[in-house]
């Protein structure tokens, strides 16, 4: 295959064969060339194996002499094959042979390393790689397409330096040539977003590479409009649900309960995860299921234990579990839901004697709390048809559950709970980017499923204790809270700065800000992850499987707790970037200020409309709950700021 004075490629250059000894060949080749200083070049010989060289269609050459070699006309020739080879359709699509490629350039053998290197540069021709690793050299003809779009990244290779420059000064002046210059922001949008702290582009603008600066910068030049909302993927959390979709839910015996119980939640809810109903005997909490078929160190359990939580943030739900997982699961889109009950039996005191766990089928009837209130209240005009008789039932039935609330809250209120009612509010986005926001009501029937599942997270928690589970249980230490709080907003928002933190362990301890001697979080296995971990516990101990051991419980609910926090903080810098948007959309807001402390000269204010806090100098003094009037001075949407001011 090889001859004696053949010319080959061998990596990359050029090198002529001069000698063969058995299965090595001898090869010469220039191992530095000539300087211009006038240094001459340095040749090298080398023995190496056939396969590390690929021969070049030239013989009985010089080294120096193929290393010589020039042709002006080189990239006319090579063009004019190109054309000659793309006229023919069946060609077009072919690979060609160097040495017929290299017969339509040029017929001088010494020029064949010439017109190989110039291909290679060229983009009319592809070398083929594959084919080169078995020795032997075939290019194939570029489209139209990829030709362009190598010549505008060689030009940019070329021309980089001068066309970054001129981005820059466009930049500094914040009218960029859009989209083409958009190529140069991707960097700054990648530091807005947290992915990276380095940044060219704003190290020659002088601006520290934050987060904040370069969401500025991108507001400035227009790449992003205010209604991009980068705090999700700042804290590493995903806009999307998850996609690991759960099987169907495994056929088990279960038991059936004949009573109707309510899935009573938010109109804005679509994954009831809990409904309650009382038999005249016992109080049932039914929970969402889904342990039944997520099972512990199961793809699906590590994805949701990663995300900790359902992200609610204005723009939807970023769902912990799957979305499809929604019509199996939840409870109330069926005519009977599968669910994990609690039976609850309480003294007359309202504490628990009895709580036990079945794996249960449920007929669910879901109501907002709005319906619910006007339920309770006796009008049933929510209901339609037959109101009057289907009302006086679901009545009677929200009214003894009432009863059992309002009996909790008093036994929670004895053993020094702590109630704050702080204002809250819905924000929702059109599909216009039109941003509303909502103050939320305090209403009776949301209490009553608050005292619910409080009861039913008291209760797993002590059932769990009985049987020596291991389990998650939450605590709080007690406030210290002074005797002279004042009254209203400024009361609840000093007992607020009173609290302890919560904690999250495996050993039961009590949790003062509720006033419960145990408790964990049990009433939604859908949306935290904590929830799912005692729910995968409970399921274990009833089929009679090997329970999660402490250390390993300890472990999951870390990583969980971790990233649920992480969903919190986004979910309330979400919150407060589309508060900003809706004052920046309606400029003429003004609304009322609640005085509910005093920091130095400045009172603190709080703002129910918007649930917002602010601080300024009043005009004249101002007592604690007095109110002021106020409208927007400012609003700095990288830096989450706003500034009232008295209107």
């Amino acid at each position: 295959m090889f001859k004696k004075n053949q010319a080959v490629l061998y990596k990359k250059s050029v090198a002529v064969i001069t000698e063969i000894e058995g299965e090595k060949l001898v090869i010469e080749y220039c191992a530095a060339p000539a300087t211009p200083s006038g240094k001459p070049a340095k040749y090298e010989s080398q023995k190496v194996r056939e396969k590390d060289v690929v021969p070049l269609p030239c013989e009985n050459v010089p080294l120096e002499k193929i290393l010589s070699f020039d042709d002006d006309s080189a990239k006319e020739k090579i063009l004019e094959a190109y054309e000659l080879l793309t006229s023919d359709e069946e060609s077009a699509d072919k690979k060609i042979s160097f040495e017929e490629l290299f017969d339509l350039t040029a017929a001088n053998p010494e020029g064949s390393f010439f017109y190989y290197t110039k291909l290679c540069d060229g983009f009319e021709f592809a070398l083929d790689e594959e084919n080169l690793k078995t020795g032997k050299i075939f290019f194939a003809p570029r489209t139209q397409e990829e030709i362009s779009l190598l010549k505008k990244k060689a030009d940019e290779k070329e021309n980089g330096a001068r066309y970054f420059s001129e981005f820059i000064a466009r930049l500094k002046s914040r009218s960029l040539d859009l989209p083409a210059d958009s190529k140069f922001m991707g960097e700054v949008e990648a530091v807005a977003l947290g992915k990276t702290e380095k940044s060219k582009v704003m190290a020659e603008l002088k601006i520290a590479p934050t987060p904040e600066n370069a969401h500025r910068i991108l507001l400035e030049t227009k790449i992003w409009d205010i209604t991009r909302n980068p705090h999700p993927v700042r804290w590493g959390l995903s806009t999307q649900s998850a996609q690991l979709s759960l099987a169907s839910p495994p056929q088990e015996e279960r038991l059936e309960v004949p009573e109707i119980s309510y899935a009573i939640d938010s109109e804005h809810s679509h994954d009831p995860d809990d409904a309650v109903a009382f038999d005249g005997k016992y109080l049932w909490v039914h929970i969402a299921d889904p342990a039944s078929s997520v099972m512990p160190e199961s793809a699906i359990d590590k994805a949701a234990m990663n995300r900790g939580a359902t992200l609610y943030i204005p723009e939807g739900a970023s769902r912990m579990l799957c979305e499809d997982s929604l019509e199996d699961y939840a409870l109330g889109l069926k005519e009977k839901s599968n669910a994990l009950s609690f039976r609850i039996l309480l003294n007359e005191d309202g504490t628990i004697e009895e709580c036990r766990i079945f794996k249960t089928l449920v007929k669910v009837r879901r109501l907002t709390y709005k319906n619910a209130d006007s339920i309770l209240a006796g009008d049933f005009s929510s209901l339609g048809n037959e109101a009057q008789i289907e009302g006086e039932k679901i009545s009677s039935d929200l009214n003894a559950l009432m009863k059992i609330a309002e009996r909790n809250i008093a036994r929670r209120k004895k053993n020094g709970s702590v109630d704050i009612n702080m204002p809250e509010v819905h924000i929702w986005i059109s599909e216009e980017k039109k941003v509303f926001i909502e103050p939320q009501v305090r209403t009776k029937s949301a209490d009553l499923v608050r005292e619910m599942m409080l009861l039913a997270g008291e209760g797993a928690a002590r059932f769990a204790f009985a049987n020596k589970i291991p389990f998650v249980y939450v605590s709080q230490e007690a406030p210290e809270i002074p005797s002279n709080l004042p009254e209203g907003l400024a009361g609840d928002f000093a007992t607020i700065k009173c609290m302890r933190r919560r904690n999250v362990g495996i050993t039961p301890s009590s949790h003062a800000g509720l006033g419960l001697g145990m408790y964990s979080q049990v009433t939604s296995p859908l949306r935290r992850y904590g929830d799912l971990l005692c729910h995968e516990q409970l399921r274990a101990f009833l089929d009679g499987r090997n329970l999660i051991d402490k250390d390993t419980m300890l472990e999951r609910l870390s990583a969980g707790d971790e990233a649920s926090i992480a969903c919190r903080k986004a979910s309330r810098k979400s919150e407060l970037h589309w508060t900003l948007v809706y004052l920046s959309q309606n400029p003429d807001w003004a609304s009322e200020a609640v005085c509910v402390d005093f920091k130095g000269k400045e009172a603190v204010f709080l703002i129910p409309d918007l649930a917002q806090q602010t601080s300024f100098i009043p005009r004249e003094k101002i007592a604690l709950n007095e109110t002021r009037r106020v409208k927007v001075k400012s609003i700095d949407i990288p830096n989450l700021r706003v500034n009232f001011v008295e209107v």
